[in-house]
């Protein structure tokens, strides 16, 4: 197994004490109510207030200031303490940020991250040992009756969409102003299929870059309709069309384009499907490539992060995918996708790291 090397150090070390391992081991058991505090804390604006106090606050400003009981900020602010999220000074009896405290208001990816966990994933969570025995997203049940959740997606909850959708774009956003360069500059494209399109973001993203490009997106015939209505208002929607069909068919074929494809675009597509059915995309995707196409793979490989904490939330969130999502798909490792396109006859031609958040690009071309 190759990892990048700040996992390495991270992984196949130990780095703790005997007593922080310990106290590791709590934190883990007492986990949900770790959570349940710092989303709180957040909600109910506590770390904000004594982020903005400048010397911090005591115990009686912020039950003054949030309106809440004495009772349940104290027990929020000594949860807080333990979990080391705040500090106190002993003295003044001032409550101030810590490190860790200051992360949670201020990182971007914690708060999509917390957002996605409560409304999405929490619930779900309790039936994730089910899931992964049965290969079936046993946590999805409390949503609706799908075999996946992205049959479900236009009727979940609004707020569970919005979270859901916060935290799918923002790990792909981040890539595409460098994606863009990578698909366009290297390779003349003008005809390109965007596999699992979504709502149509990277789309548009394409159009708008290229006055020429033609973009077909592939996905659900439900999520075509919502991708439609996502981008009618844009004037550069024209040169965007919808082609409805369901992936997951080994007998549904992609469309075949007169003239010939020059891209096929896959974005955190891939991880929502087990290496069986990557495969089966895979080769349906190779049927309408020629040697000229080029078909490029985006996805946040653990493997591949240069920083361990990517990899922490990569590896946790392949536990979504076994409880919510779908049950058989994860975030993989670049061994887990070469072995997969080597399979459909394809060959990796390039891969591009570093991009966004995380992301790595796999340009693939048919097998010589």
């Amino acid at each position: 197994m190759h990892l990048f090397p700040a996992l390495e150090e991270r992984y196949t070390k130990e780095h703790l004490s005997a007593r922080e391992a310990q106290r590791l081991a709590e934190f883990i058991a007492w986990g949900p109510v770790v959570f349940q505090v710092a989303r709180i804390m957040l909600k109910w604006g506590i770390l904000d207030l004594i982020r903005d106090s400048g010397e911090g606050l005591t115990l009686e400003e912020i039950v003054k200031k949030t309106k809440q009981s004495e009772y349940a900020v104290k027990c929020l602010l000594e949860a807080s303490l333990s979990i080391g999220i705040l500090l106190v000074d002993v003295q003044a009896e001032r409550y101030t940020l810590s490190k860790t405290g200051w992360f949670l208001i201020n990182d971007p990816a914690t708060r999509v991250n917390i957002d996605f966990n409560q409304d999405v994933n929490y619930e779900g969570w309790f039936h994730l040992e089910a899931s992964l025995k049965e290969g079936k997203p046993v946590g999805l049940k409390h949503f609706g009756d799908w075999s996946t959740i992205y049959e479900g997606l236009s009727e979940l909850p609004e707020q569970v969409q919005r979270s859901w959708f916060a935290f799918d774009h923002f790990y792909s956003d981040a890539s595409f102003p460098e994606a863009l360069q990578i698909v366009f500059k290297k390779h003349q494209t003008r005809s390109l299929y965007d596999v699992g399109g979504n709502t149509g973001k990277w789309a548009l993203q394409c159009v708008h870059f290229d006055k020429e490009v033609e973009v077909t997106v592939l996905d659900l015939p439900q999520q075509i309709e919502m991708m439609k209505k996502q981008i009618m208002p844009d004037a550069e929607a024209r040169r965007i069309t919808g082609f409805g069909m369901n992936l997951l068919d080994k007998n549904s074929a992609f469309p075949r384009r007169e003239g010939g494809l020059d891209a096929i675009w896959m974005s955190q597509f891939l991880d929502c499907f087990s290496m069986d059915e990557i495969v089966s995309i895979l080769l349906r995707a190779r049927e309408v490539m020629s040697g000229q196409t080029r078909l490029y793979i985006m996805e946040t490989l653990w493997d591949r992060q240069h920083f361990e904490p990517a990899a922490f939330c990569l590896t946790m969130t392949s536990l979504y995918f076994a409880a919510l999502a779908n049950g058989n798909s994860k975030m993989y490792h670049t061994n887990d996708l070469s072995e997969c396109i080597g399979k459909a006859g394809l060959e990796i031609e390039e891969i591009f790291d570093g991009l966004g958040q995380g992301h790595s690009i796999l340009v693939c071309k048919l097998k010589q």
